[in-house]
């Protein structure tokens, strides 16, 4: 077990000082600094660790990890009161604009949010499309606001009164 918490301190301080692009990349590091791991478990690992690749200004991508005092998520939350952020589930903030909710999360959270509100099979969700920070949810039409705010919290785990309606 010790190995396995050494592997994985060793894992956030690669990608966050290092631009990595692929699995075969970092277990490539993790051996020359004495981890031999095979790709099932680093994969379990980046998964546990909640990575998300993005892409790179190179046209690239690399792993990000989410961290709760990182400036994209500081501006996420500029202006918002502080008891919507829900930093457990990635949750920031939801709007609405007709049949669209737009749910603001951390950065990295939005396509694991997007995946449990699709899996919820709520037959008011048409669907979701996520990037990193950001879920857009098609509404059924004729679904209230606020019937719409009770199905997310329910599905994000935060509570109806956290959503702007």
């Amino acid at each position: 077990m010790k190995n396995r918490k050494k592997r994985i301190d060793l894992i956030i301080d690669l990608i966050k000082n290092q631009c990595i692009g692929s699995q075969e990349e970092l277990a490539e590091i993790l051996a020359q600094k004495g981890h031999q791991v095979t790709q099932a478990t680093l994969s379990r690992d980046l998964k546990m660790l909640r990575t998300t690749k993005v892409p790179t200004d190179r046209g690239t991508y690399m792993y990000v990890l989410p961290e709760s005092d990182s400036l994209k998520d500081r501006l996420l939350n500029y202006g918002q009161p502080l008891a919507k952020a829900n930093y457990q589930s990635g949750f920031v903030s939801i709007q609405f604009s007709g049949c669209l909710a737009v749910i603001k999360t951390r950065n990295g959270y939005a396509s694991g949010l997007a995946y449990d509100i699709d899996m919820s099979n709520s037959p008011e969700i048409l669907g979701t499309i996520s990037g990193t920070d950001t879920i857009l949810a098609v509404l059924r039409e004729n679904v209230t606001r606020q019937r719409a705010a009770e199905l997310f919290a329910n599905i994000l785990g935060i509570n109806v009164e956290d959503i702007n309606i």
